[in-house]
Order: C-alpha cells, then structure tokens, then sequence
C-alpha cells in the first residue's frame, strides 16, 4: 500500500472522472505519493496548517502505471525515498480514504484510522 495526500475537492472531482490527476503529474510526469511511515514528511513540509486533507490509501498493483521508489522531489540528503506514480491514478486502485487533519500541536501523523500502520 502507497499513500496519497490530496483534498475533498481534487477527490471529488477523480470520483467523478474515475481517476486522480493532481497538478505534478502535468508538472513533473509522476503523482507524489509516501508510504505509512514517512507520509508526515511531506504534509508537514507542504501543508502545514491546513485543514481539508484526506490521505488515500492506494494499491499499487492497481495503478496500472509503473510505481518507482526514487529520491525525494527535489532530493535531500538522508531522505528517504518515495513512490512516485507515472501516470494517473484510478479511482478503483484507492483502498480507503481517511481524514487527514494535524494534531493539536499542529504536526501531521498518520490518522488514528490507519492505526494498524503504525510502526511499533
């Protein structure tokens, strides 16, 4: 499972289109997406102090589009790297769709909802 932060209106807009197609994929050819445990990387870096997230958890095999892990976009020393979907991603490869709202110290963790992917 790869996921994916997006908000209510580019969802809504994919479930009626039947596929997700945020602004990097016409920008840099790929959809940005992390994995359970380094998701709070990049919501903290891009989104902070917004309220109108959902994070969707997405099953590569169904993209139907090759997923690479690469370097993060733009690439930083001691980064993790990342899954990066090179083309759009259809409604019916996303698993679930959780709230993603920060904690009241205003940081990003993975929601409760997806618990069972926490790191023990």
């Amino acid at each position: 499972m790869i996921l994916h932060i997006t908000d209510h209106d580019q969802w809504a807009r994919a479930r009626r289109t039947g596929e997700l197609r945020p602004a990097s994929l016409a920008e840099t050819g790929f959809v940005h997406c992390s994995d359970p445990g380094t998701v709070h990387l990049p919501a903290n870096a891009l989104y902070a102090g917004r309220t109108d997230l959902l994070l969707l958890s997405v099953d590569p095999g169904r993209v139907g589009a090759p997923v690479r892990w690469e370097p993060a976009d733009p690439p930083a020393p001691g980064m993790p790297w990342f899954p990066h979907v090179y083309g759009p991603i259809p409604v019916t490869a996303v698993l679930g769709e959780h709230e993603f709202r920060p904690d009241s110290a205003g940081r990003f963790v993975l929601p409760q909802s997806m618990a069972e992917f926490r790191a023990t």
